[in-house]
C-alpha cells in the first residue's frame, strides 16, 4: 500500500499555461521527492493594454510517502 500525500502549487509564465505547469513541477521538485502527478485545477491569465501578459496555473501535486 503507498501513501499519497497533495500540496498545492501555483505558478506563472509568460509563455503558456503549459510551460506555467512544468515550472511548477521543476521547482517542487526541488524539496518534494517521488512526485507522481500534478492536477491542473485552476487556470488564469494577466491581461494589461488589452494583451495577456502572463499564464497562471494552480496545480494538485501528489507525491508518494516512503
Amino acid at each position: 500500500m503507498a501513501i499519497v500525500k497533495v500540496i498545492e502549487v501555483l505558478a506563472n509564465s509568460e509563455k503558456s499555461w503549459e510551460d506555467a505547469t512544468k515550472i511548477a513541477v521543476k521547482q517542487a521538485s526541488k524539496t518534494v521527492k517521488n512526485i507522481r502527478s500534478a492536477w491542473v485545477a485552476d487556470q488564469s491569465v494577466v491581461v494589461k493594454d488589452d494583451e495577456v501578459t502572463e499564464f497562471r496555473v494552480n496545480l494538485k501535486i501528489s507525491f508518494e510517502i516512503k
